[in-house]
């Protein structure tokens, strides 16, 4: 796929782009600017608009379609696009957000259908009823909505591929690990994310809505198992596995854990949550990366850059 992340330092830039998040800024000199998140179906890249008054910040929100014209530079280890020109869309421009939104690359309906085979692999009746009851209810948002706001599948269905891919890695460890509780470990994957839907605002610009700013999906997700559990008329100790399954999937505190994991199943789910994140992340960046060269600084890999081997 060509596209905005595609390109390599020196390459020229004249397209339309989505701004997927725009921030303002002031230099140490005092000068305003923004930092501009732009993206094609490709991907992402970041740009800094200088001297950006107010006019600016009103013609560039997040969430419009833009032409810009640029070069791609270096800037310590990571691409950025140089801006030389910017516009708004004209009236006779008929580019749409959707023409430039990342997604899946594979089918949402696809993916869904292999994540809905899972629930039958789940036998307690409690934790299938319950994690029944929640996906139902927010099926059409898991669909669509993004994992996160950037790093790791940070685009239109990356909750659902991200979910799946997990189950993949937990179906196989379940094999090789007999003592881990299958249906623990499914729901905990299946459950642990989803309250992403309420934290973020979606799959065009996203950005953390207040309550997810406040509150945060841990917490949001053990309040939905609540009520999934009163709503069923279920009160077991799978209830309380069930919330400390999602308390506890970032794995430490510092991570954003309210709980470390206490359970087989909840400490393999805070790897197979990591395991499947970082790949994302290296895959999309080696993807764009020649054979004997590095990729770019990954900022949530310790800032490191990684190696493409020739072999």
């Amino acid at each position: 796929m060509s596209g905005i992340a595609t390109l390599k330092v020196g390459d020229s830039v004249d397209q339309y782009l989505l701004i997927k998040q725009s921030t303002k800024g002031v230099t140490t000199m005092g000068k305003p600017f923004m930092t501009l998140i732009l993206q094609d179906k490709s991907g992402s890249i970041e740009a800094k608009l200088w001297d950006a008054g107010e006019e600016q910040v009103r013609l560039y929100p997040a969430g419009i379609v833009v032409h810009i014209g640029g070069e791609i530079q270096d800037y310590r280890g990571k691409l950025q696009l140089r801006i030389k020109q910017i516009r708004p869309l004209r009236p006779d421009e008929t580019i749409g957000v959707e023409d430039l939104i990342q997604s899946s690359e594979t089918p949402k309906e696809q993916l869904y259908e292999e994540f809905s085979q899972y629930f039958f692999e789940i036998k307690n009746p409690n934790i299938s009823r319950i994690t029944r009851h929640i996906v139902r209810k927010f099926q059409e948002q898991l669909m669509t909505f993004p994992a996160a706001t950037k790093n790791h599948h940070e685009y239109a269905s990356g909750l659902l591929e991200h979910e799946t891919s997990m189950l993949r890695l937990a179906k196989s460890i379940c094999d090789l690990y007999p003592t881990l509780n299958r249906d623990l470990l499914y729901a905990g994957v299946i459950l642990h994310d989803i309250g992403k839907v309420i934290e973020l605002s979606g799959p065009i610009s996203t950005v953390y809505t207040a309550k997810g700013n406040l509150l945060g999906h841990i917490n949001i997700m053990v309040s939905e198992i609540e009520k999934a559990a009163a709503e069923l008329e279920i009160d077991g100790e799978e209830v309380m596995l069930l919330e400390h399954m999602v308390l506890s999937h970032h794995g430490k505190e510092e991570y954003g854990s309210p709980k470390k994991p206490m359970l087989q199943e909840a400490e393999m789910l805070f790897y197979i949550d990591n395991i499947d994140a970082k790949m994302n992340m290296l895959k999309r960046a080696l993807s764009k990366t020649e054979p004997g060269e590095f990729t770019e600084r990954l900022f949530a890999l310790d800032n490191r850059s990684f190696y493409n081997p020739t072999i």
